[in-house]
């Protein structure tokens, strides 16, 4: 079957794919740029210590690390779940079981005992790592002692050895003391005997690691949960092929290089972090920078200044509140060597991107696009491209990676070029499955005929989400299907709305959801986060400009059409989101539900 004129595209198949695992890429890094900065991590404002590992050093730590893990019986694919913030500790533990061929699986630390609990037995983990104190995105110096989380996760931190009922199959909890940067948060962990201090992992030998059994390329190295925006989380399992490949690829296109500094404040618990940003630097032989362990803005400026940094990574929330922090003078100077960079994560409106490139000097910004199901990353585009392409665009498929757009009630229909439809992945990319759920595995993994035509098939991953393809291969986002608003049999796609809202000066976050309407099916609600200097109609705040309803109305009456105009406006201070930063519409859906029902 000819593609021609159809929404299909495969990406170039150079550079070729690597066909190791993670240690033998490491290796040689290690061989090439021993010597350079590997990690650089903050601690938490005020004091903000730091500390760095050259990669020769990171190798060493990390073997130190994997030789006591090995020597406490963990084992090739043994679950070693890690709760920690954005740390030297968290960057070395992820090459110890990289080493020992044991399955990484970051934890948000910010969850809570229900929560851990329920991920630890899911996948019938092994160890669990966590800090003593969780620190708090947004409020540098504040944190959550984790006494109480561990011992309903553990039972009797007292005893001689871990006994959990809760989770059976957990042998070990190593707990990292962060406490010094909390002295107002308790914690008496000299007590507690069931816990494995961290320093203690330091004793072991800094030899190569020989793992229990050879590792393989295709074996599960990764398992990421899912960021549930529209659903529970779910565990993908990932290869040391898919993430190492991916990081390889990113850092390719984004043009990084090893004299870079990147600035990552996107968490190590998710991919932005661990794979767009870890990998694709430790890949290349580049310097991570992480400024807190949990997001602070300010903290992101001083990093970025202070280390002359050549690139800065963020969601959309995360650039705006660093936009911010720099108009309230937060650092005495602004960054000036910054160029590179990444936002990904959610759709990012036109106008903020044209704000970043300015405000901060990121000209080779990129956009990049994935979902957790394809390691993460399937499309991207380039510091090369056009530059209206890479500010109304996520770019064009990666190398090895093929993105087709379907009719998503008739999934063997490509669309025609330049027509919505629903986005799917194949490629090396595709994840092996969702952890012990193969009904969830055979909803998204999928296997098909080839469009050309040829015997073998293709598994591809559906994403849920609605896009379209240009003549150039270049993919536009236009919104999840399932946010889909159909008012009076008419489809309102809400991306659309919001880039429009988003123009507006009074405007600093907007997100659009449709809510059920007796007459017409559903109708518009846009929720609303108004910049400092303003106050939505009906707020609090003395002093501040007042942005109405009818204002907001008339913005999308006149600048797209009067069956877009949001029937309803909400003022926020938030939104509920994800760990990663993408917001949960399903629950603004339920908040309008709630406060119209009260009217």
């Amino acid at each position: 079957m000819s593609t021609e004129g159809l929404s299909y595209r495969a990406g170039p198949s150079e550079p070729p794919l690597y066909e190791g695992t993670i240690p033998q890429h490491f290796a040689q890094v290690v061989r090439r740029h021993g010597d350079r900065p590997a990690v650089t991590a903050r601690a938490p404002a005020p004091e903000g210590l730091e500390t760095t590992l050259t990669y020769h050093a990171l190798d060493l730590l990390s073997n130190r690390l994997a030789s006591s893990l090995a020597d406490l019986g963990v084992n090739k694919g043994d679950r070693v779940a890690i709760s920690q913030g954005n740390t030297a500790e968290f960057a070395a533990l992820t090459y110890a079981c990289f080493k020992l061929g044991a399955v990484l699986v970051p934890l948000n630390p910010s969850f809570n005992a229900t929560q851990v609990q329920a991920a630890l037995r899911h996948l019938s983990a092994a160890v669990l790592v966590a800090g003593a104190v969780t620190d708090l995105a947004y409020r540098p110096g504040r944190g959550r002692s984790n006494e109480e989380l561990l011992a309903t996760v553990v039972g009797d931190l007292r005893g001689a050895r871990i006994q959990s009922e809760a989770v059976p199959s957990l042998r070990l909890v190593v707990v990292v003391d962060n406490r010094a940067a909390h002295p107002d948060v308790r914690f008496g962990l000299e007590d507690c005997r069931a816990l494995t201090p961290y320093r203690s992992l330091l004793e072991g030998s800094d030899s190569a690691v020989t793992p229990g059994s050879p590792l393989g390329a295709d074996d599960t190295i990764n398992i990421q949960f899912t960021s549930g925006t529209t659903s529970a989380p779910k565990a993908a399992m990932l290869t040391h092929r898919s993430i190492l490949n991916n990081g390889i690829l990113i850092a390719g296109r984004m043009g990084l290089a090893p004299a870079d500094r990147i600035v990552v404040p996107p968490p190590l618990f998710h991919c932005f972090g661990s794979i767009l940003g870890y990998m694709a630097t430790a890949t290349t032989g580049s310097s991570i920078l992480f400024p807190s362990p949990a997001f602070d803005p300010v903290a992101t400026l001083s990093m970025c200044v202070d280390h002359d940094a050549t690139g800065l990574y963020g969601v959309s929330t995360m650039l705006l509140a660093v936009l911010e922090a720099l108009d309230r003078g937060a650092v005495s100077s602004a960054p000036t060597s910054l160029r590179k960079g990444i936002v990904a994560g959610s759709s990012v409106p036109e106008a903020l991107m044209k704000t970043i490139y300015r405000r901060l000097g990121l000209q080779d910004l990129v956009i990049c696009y994935g979902m957790t199901e394809t390691s993460p990353v399937s499309c991207m585009t380039s510091p090369s491209d056009p530059f209206h392409k890479r500010c109304a665009t996520v770019g064009t498929p990666m190398p090895h990676t093929a993105v087709k757009i379907v009719n998503p009630l008739d999934r063997s229909r490509l669309v025609p070029l330049n027509t919505r439809g629903e986005l799917a992945t194949a490629g090396y990319l595709v994840m092996k499955g969702y952890f012990d759920d193969p009904a969830a595995t055979a909803d998204v993994r999928i296997p098909e005929p080839n469009p050309d035509g040829s015997p073998s098939h293709t598994t591809w991953i559906y994403s849920g989400d609605e896009a379209s393809m240009d003549t150039d291969g270049f993919v536009t986002i236009t919104g999840r299907i399932k946010d889909l608003i159909i008012r009076a049999g008419e489809n309102i796609h809400p991306l659309e709305v919001e880039n429009c809202l988003f123009k507006m000066d009074a405007i600093r976050e907007v997100s659009v959801v449709g809510v059920p309407d007796d007459t017409l099916g559903e109708t518009v609600a846009a929720f609303i986060v108004p910049h400092r200097a303003w106050k939505g109609e009906g707020q609090d705040g003395t002093q501040l400009k007042v942005l109405n309803k009818d204002a907001v109305r008339e913005y999308v009456r006149t600048n797209l059409s009067s069956h877009l105009v949001p029937k309803h406006v909400f003022w926020v201070d938030d939104y509920p989101k994800t760990a990663s930063g993408k917001i949960q519409k399903f629950k603004l859906r339920d908040l309008a539900v709630k406060l119209l029902d009260k009217t």
